[in-house]
């Protein structure tokens, strides 16, 4: 039996559409900027986020690097959240590659930054201090249970930042998620970052990438560090020909996996040994914790993984599961179902 893989929606393979357009996508060198296919791809992101230009990159923590870089110098602080997916995840690149500070806000639950602590950490001129350049939000919010960011609060976030003269980048891996739970449009949660990076391998399930979008200047540094760290590609319009197919086809469809959730979370909030706020599961991502007495979390994993269900223990006894267009209503009822006969037969 294929294996029900709730670790993440980056398990999701190419549809057929995808897998047709990039055996046939038009291609060119795109170290060159001659490859058609990348170029429309590139268009028709910074179009939906409303920004001047965009930059095809191999990869979501590859797209945040380089806007950290393209925004900051060696020895600047930025500050990002203590739960963001920059600071937990992503090898502590902005450090070691850039020499930029990180400065850590505790997030709210909802993924929000307090914004008057936001405001407290924004250093002074004082020559002892590094001088504060970027602030970094991230939406939806993966590891508080994957929230979206509202409109408003991306309103706040810009006057704080323009009345302190600092730039915003958004990490906005799973932005569509957070336009489809929110039903907005995705560029009335972008317009205020001067720079977005949204990924295509994750709900929208294609194979590889992710684009940066911001204003012409900016994404031209951007396109050097990216060849900097390795990132230039040749005929790279295969890869973004599966990306056209997902931002045109497979964005509106994001609604039935965050349906999916709450289906799901709602069944495992009745299990006897699950613990599981229904009312944070806003999108396609459930957290839940395990109270049993006999069973700890790398045995849960072991017994699931026996009955082909893959999830993902973040801490101690603590699960994240992801929906996505890979997993159906007879699945959900069979994680559901199994769950419940692990716990209780114990």
């Amino acid at each position: 039996m294929k294996p029900i893989d709730l670790r993440s929606d980056t398990v999701t393979q190419p549809t057929a559409a995808m897998r047709e357009a990039m055996a046939t996508a038009e291609v060119g060198d795109d170290v060159f900027e001659e490859d058609p296919t990348v170029k429309k791809l590139e268009t028709f992101a910074a179009q939906k986020t409303g920004k001047e230009s965009a930059l095809f990159v191999a990869s979501g923590t590859m797209g945040n690097l380089i806007s950290v870089l393209s925004h900051c110098q060696r020895g600047d602080e930025i500050l990002l959240g203590d739960r963001s997916h920059i600071f937990l995840h992503e090898v502590g690149g902005i450090a070691a590659l850039g020499g930029v500070h990180p400065r850590i806000i505790p997030n709210n639950p909802d993924g929000t930054l307090p914004l008057p602590f936001v405001e407290q950490s924004i250093r002074s001129a004082d020559i002892h201090y590094p001088s504060t350049r970027l602030i970094c939000i991230e939406n939806t919010h993966n590891f508080c249970y994957g929230s979206p960011l509202s409109p408003e609060f991306m309103d706040d976030v810009m006057v704080l930042a323009t009345k302190h003269g600092l730039k915003i980048h958004l990490d906005g891996a799973r932005i569509f998620n957070a336009a489809a739970a929110l039903d907005v449009e995705v560029d009335a949660l972008t317009q205020h970052a001067d720079s977005v990076m949204f990924c295509l391998s994750k709900g929208l399930s294609a194979p590889v990438g992710s684009l940066v979008c911001g204003r012409r200047e900016f994404i031209q540094r951007a396109r050097k560090f990216r060849k900097m760290v390795g990132g230039g590609m040749r005929q790279a319009g295969h890869l973004a020909a599966a990306g056209l197919v997902a931002m045109e086809n497979l964005t509106q469809r994001l609604k039935d996996d965050h349906k999916n959730a709450k289906t799901l979370a709602e069944r495992l909030a009745l299990t006897k040994g699950i613990e599981l706020d229904q009312t944070k599961v806003k999108t396609n991502i459930i957290f839940f914790k395990l109270h049993h007495p006999q069973i700890s979390g790398d045995i849960f994993i072991d017994l699931l993984e026996a009955k082909s269900i893959k999830i993902l223990m973040t801490d101690r006894d603590v699960f994240r599961a992801v929906l996505h267009r890979e997993i159906t209503g007879e699945q959900i009822e069979t994680v559901a179902q199994t769950i419940q006969s692990i716990l209780t037969s114990q």
